[in-house]
């Protein structure tokens, strides 16, 4: 039996986990499908079969989504795109005989999905540190917000409460750029006169906003396999420099991962991201996906998205056992595009 495997719009080193999962220990034949609004998308090159998305509103995108699934008698549905929206017609999926990799249910995956939800959820958990931080979305609530963390010697960013990829995320700045801002590199900076002008300009409320201590120590992400009754593995990636990543035995974020398993049981593939501040890591977010960085973690010997794959189908995974201190890198690779759509 061959199993069909689909997944929708996601970004380009997804590229790497279809491998992992064709390349499977077992010998489970597969066959890749892939959609993407981008005719030049790295996975439409990798996928047996590929399709150019529409692009819908999101009601009318989850249609798509089982509709696809349907003609093309897809037994495994991996999302990316609208997985939160996805998520409340598990039931359709589950009638049309396809496996969807949620990590959790639908309430579960809204609170991990809003990042001010995520720390009330989380701010009692011992010895775990949440970045001082508001959510507004009026100019008086940003300007209380941003001068109280200005009162107590921080830095201030502010970033959407939800979303992906760094997307909006901006340091403020107390000063204006000046010429030499032409010369610069860009960074993802901004001049607070330009945010409260802005706010004062939308005249009414705005999604919310997150307004955040901005921590600037080592980044770490921790990727994690697990049931919703136990963590399976869980390898911390830090980010060294430029494209350098290690993989770091660090008892304490595999500690925080556990407690803040233990108190949302996600499942499958996902991703905790912590900060240092001085010596303390902070919370960032999580992701209840596969990170674009899993890969590297793949490095430990844990096979990340085949295991998730082999869970949702019901097979037994124990606890893995796998290698950290190990330091890493990439290069880009030249692909022949071969699919034309």
């Amino acid at each position: 039996m061959t199993l069909r495997i689909w997944f929708n719009r996601t970004f380009a080193t997804a590229i790497h986990y279809v491998e992992m999962i064709r390349n499977n220990p077992d010998d489970l034949k597969v066959e890749i499908y892939a959609t993407h609004p981008k005719r030049h998308s790295l996975m439409l090159q990798a996928a047996d079969y590929s399709e150019l998305e529409p692009t819908l509103p999101m009601d009318e995108y989850v249609q798509y989504c089982l509709d696809f699934c349907r003609k093309h008698q897809i037994d495994v549905f991996f999302p990316h795109y609208g997985l939160t929206d996805i998520a409340p017609y598990i039931e359709d999926f589950n009638q049309i005989r396809t496996k969807v990799m949620l990590s959790g249910d639908p309430e579960l995956l809204k609170i991990v999905s809003d990042k001010g939800e995520l720390f009330n959820k989380l701010a009692d958990i011992e010895g775990l540190h949440i970045p001082e931080h508001y959510v507004v979305t009026t100019l008086d609530e940003f300007e209380r917000a941003y001068t109280n963390l200005l009162t107590k010697g921080l830095d201030v960013c502010v970033k959407p409460v939800t979303g992906e990829g760094g997307a909006g995320f901006r340091i403020i700045d107390n000063a204006p750029p000046t010429i030499q801002s032409l010369y610069e590199s860009v960074k993802p900076r901004i001049y607070i006169g330009d945010i409260l002008r802005l706010l004062e300009e939308h005249k009414g409320p705005v999604a919310p906003l997150m307004i955040m201590e901005h921590l600037k120590g080592s980044e770490y992400s921790v990727d994690c396999l697990g049931t919703k009754q136990q963590l399976l593995a869980a390898v911390p990636r830090k980010k060294v420099e430029g494209r350098i990543r290690a993989l770091e035995d660090n008892n304490d974020l595999i500690r925080l991962s556990t407690a803040i398993h233990r108190r949302l049981p996600l499942q499958y593939n996902f991703n905790i991201q912590f900060i240092y501040q001085g010596d303390t890591p902070k919370l960032l977010e999580i992701n209840p996906r596969m990170s674009g960085g899993m890969y590297t973690s793949c490095l430990s010997g844990v096979n990340f998205p085949y295991l998730a794959l082999k869970l949702l189908l019901g097979r037994d995974v124990p606890i893995q056992e796998y290698q950290l201190n190990i330091m890493a890198t990439h290069y880009e690779k030249e692909i022949i595009l071969k699919h034309h759509l």
